[in-house]
């Protein structure tokens, strides 16, 4: 089970370094735009705004994986209770998919690491 829940870990730390490199590279970007539903004006404008929350993005992954590295349940669940508050505050003030796509899988990522 342990390694399920590790697996699961790193499933979502690697989500949240695309969220990253959406954020901080590609914002302006036709993918980027095409992923966040943004005209090519809004984009440019918030740009900064965007980088610095890919750069809060990679703190979440960098701090689930240093769980795994460290072994430590507390920094797993830590990090992983910093996603799921930051989808749902995300899906209250932004948009509802964030819940799904952020704090869904860091909760079945939490469940399994209790249960290991």
């Amino acid at each position: 089970m342990k390694l399920i829940a590790d697996v699961a870990i790193v499933l979502v730390a690697l989500l949240h370094l695309y969220f990253l490199v959406l954020e901080m590279f590609w914002w302006t970007k036709p993918m980027g735009r095409r992923v966040f539903g943004l005209s090519a004006e809004f984009a440019l404008a918030s740009k900064a705004l965007a980088a610095n929350q890919g750069l809060y993005n990679g703190f979440l992954a960098a701090g689930l994986l240093w769980g795994l590295i460290d072994g430590l349940a507390a920094f797993k669940l830590f990090f992983l209770g910093c996603v799921i508050v930051a989808g749902v505050f995300g899906a209250i003030t932004v948009n509802r998919r964030i819940l799904y796509v952020q704090s869904l899988p860091a909760v079945l990522a939490l469940v399994l690491v209790l249960s290991s």
